[in-house]
């Protein structure tokens, strides 16, 4: 008798292309048209927020690459964020100086701030492939304090502590005049932050990405392998740099000026504890680690509205208690949830699908 076997075909197969590139631009497609549609019924404040969290995701997306895919530890990467921020700062300035700030000028300015932060990652690289462990983030912890003093040693450029103003031209003509500012910051930091997670996406799933994890994995197995460990090491140091670039300039077309002090040691500490949380080694854990990073200061401020203390105990918390509740998430979600908030939801896909699964047919 024969039997007949009825194999039920992944949804994705055949709803998405097979190329790889294909089904990744197409799902950025379509998570950008949504987000754009999402954009038009917020409010200014969340339109602002939602922008924030894609600058973020900039960051932790390319953070995640070195260290959740590559096993190099960073502790600079918010100075890596402050040589984007500073170098689109002085681009802009430059180019209203010569009346130049429409059409396509900002995007030059966010090119040339991950053109900058490259080559500064791939000097950073060079030193940190050669070290391990302690040392290595002793390095980069070095670069996290010396960068944002550099401007007060060029004072005269940086404006030291008081930063730099960034010069912007508003929303395009066609958009009409009474276009909101903040959805137009808004379209540009999503689109910045789907054109990331469309080239590491591709990146990851390339040979590059293998070598990655394979010299994550056991270096001495990588070389047996013919893999070149450190020339991988300091090519991941330069594309988690130039998306570190990205985001601090989008930061700072956000916030349309730059300063040390948001680019100090805790925002590095921050995007390091976010990709952790998120989900160590997954460009989704990087999502849920940005939603993170901009969820934070609200709790913050919801905890010190909902106790009300004095103005000396608050002035003592500013600063300390974003720390504070970031530390106490950390060590909760390590013990209840190890691979993070990707990880968990991975485990609970499967349950669910588990139960759910439906037996062939034979």
């Amino acid at each position: 008798m024969t039997t007949l076997r009825m194999r039920t075909r992944p949804v994705t197969s055949w709803m998405l292309p097979r190329s790889t590139l294909l089904r990744h631009l197409l799902l950025a497609a379509l998570a950008g048209a949504g987000l754009f549609a999402v954009t038009g019924v917020l409010e200014p404040f969340r339109n602002y927020q939602l922008a924030t969290v894609a600058a973020y995701l900039c960051a932790t997306a390319g953070l995640t690459v070195l260290t959740g895919l590559n096993g190099q530890l960073s502790l600079g990467h918010g100075a890596l964020m402050a040589t984007g921020a500073y170098t689109v700062a002085l681009s802009q300035n430059a180019l209203a100086d010569a009346d130049r700030l429409g059409g396509g000028y900002l995007l030059l300015s966010l090119a040339l701030g991950v053109a900058v932060t490259v080559v500064a990652g791939t000097v950073i690289g060079t030193a940190a492939a050669r070290l391990r462990g302690p040392y290595l983030a002793g390095v980069t912890l070095a670069v996290a304090v010396v960068v944002p003093a550099l401007t007060t040693t060029f004072r005269g450029v940086l404006n030291s502590e008081q930063g730099l103003p960034v010069y912007l031209a508003p929303a395009p003509e066609a958009l009409g005049p009474y276009f909101p500012y903040e959805r137009w910051q808004a379209w540009i930091a999503v689109t910045g932050a789907l054109l990331t997670l469309v080239l590491l996406s591709n990146l990851l799933r390339s040979r590059f990405g293998r070598n990655l994890r394979a010299v994550r994995d056991d270096e001495v197995a990588a070389r047996l392998a013919g893999i070149h460990v450190g020339r991988t090491q300091v090519l991941a140091f330069v594309v988690s740099a130039g998306c570190a670039g990205l985001g601090g300039g989008l930061l700072a077309v956000l916030a349309q000026s730059v300063s040390p002090g948001a680019f100090s040691l805790t925002l590095s500490l921050y995007l390091l504890m976010a990709i952790v949380i998120g989900g160590l080694g997954s460009l989704a854990g990087a999502l849920w680690g940005a939603l993170l990073l901009v969820a934070l200061p609200a709790s913050t401020h919801l905890v010190t509205d909902l106790f009300q203390p004095s103005a000396a105990v608050a002035q003592r918390l500013d600063g300390n208690l974003s720390l504070a509740i970031f530390g106490v998430t950390l060590v909760v979600v390590m013990i209840a949830a190890p691979g993070g908030v990707q990880g968990l939801l991975r485990r609970v896909g499967r349950s669910v699908g588990a139960r759910w699964r439906v037996p062939t047919g034979r």
